[in-house]
């Protein structure tokens, strides 16, 4: 496992503090939230995207996904979201990102699927991956799963399994990592108040099975990016994410495969 951390955990900090803070807590990369907040986006021109990935690089970083806000199974038409999914596969391959995270958002796997089909060609040429989150109507690896069993691109596309949602919604562990299987590619790493209350707490602090999960990680031998998803953007009333890395990194050493 390499251990990166996202810039959700870092709102009104710039690019350069968040490169600072992942090199010097012992992270090997940065996964990007695109946002205009961030000064990372599709709208980058491409100057500024050079500048992006010769400043994570010169510091010995990489990138480890680009974190988007595509709902690829949003009802209503295809186009707006294949062409916002495009844009941001296009943004992946000039900084150099492996993958880009979008949400489920909607219920209906086909319209997913479609999708996913859709902007596969694309993917598959700019060499990246779509990363489809377990969140919102689809929490669960089972439903992640079934979404991308449906698409059928398994060289253009892949699961995060947020290690919160799933278990927050009835799934344990085993059931989640079971049913994502060969689709997994990712893991976001965080700890909870509770089930109900979401409220980001240090790891370990918290009722999220983080110890279970990462038995699991390790008995499968996984061995691809662990982020920490502080989500201090939405919950800012919680410590800086500098205070939460080294029990982030400390569970990576911990199950590394």
């Amino acid at each position: 496992m390499r251990l990166a951390v996202s810039t959700l955990g870092l709102p009104g900090e710039g690019l350069d503090r968040a490169i600072e803070i992942a090199a010097g807590h012992g992270c090997q990369g940065l996964e990007l939230r695109l946002h205009p907040d961030t000064g990372v986006h599709a709208g980058l021109g491409a100057a500024e995207r050079r500048s992006v990935r010769e400043r994570v690089e010169r510091a010995g970083l990489e990138i480890a996904a680009l974190a988007g806000y595509v709902r690829i199974c949003e009802p209503g038409p295809d186009e707006p979201v294949i062409e916002a999914l495009l844009a941001d596969l296009r943004l992946a391959a000039d900084l150099d990102a492996p993958g880009v995270r979008v949400f489920p958002r909607g219920d209906d796997p086909a319209v997913g699927a479609r999708r996913l089909k859709a902007v596969s060609g694309a993917a598959g040429e700019l060499g990246r991956r779509v990363l489809v989150e377990t969140h919102d109507l689809m929490a669960t690896g089972a439903a992640v799963a079934g979404l991308l069993a449906a698409a059928d691109r398994p060289g253009a596309t892949g699961a995060i399994w947020d290690l919160l949602h799933p278990w927050r919604h009835g799934e344990p562990p085993a059931d989640t990592l079971a049913a994502l299987g060969p689709h997994l590619r990712y893991v976001q790493v965080k700890d909870a108040v509770s089930a109900v209350d979401t409220t980001p707490v240090p790891m370990g602090r918290g009722s999220v099975p983080l110890e279970e999960a990462g038995e699991l990680l390790r008995g499968a031998g996984y061995d691809g990016w662990v982020s920490l998803e502080w989500e201090r953007t939405w919950y800012p009333q919680v410590a800086p994410v500098e205070e939460i890395l080294p029990g982030a990194a400390e569970w990576v050493r911990r199950f590394a495969a």
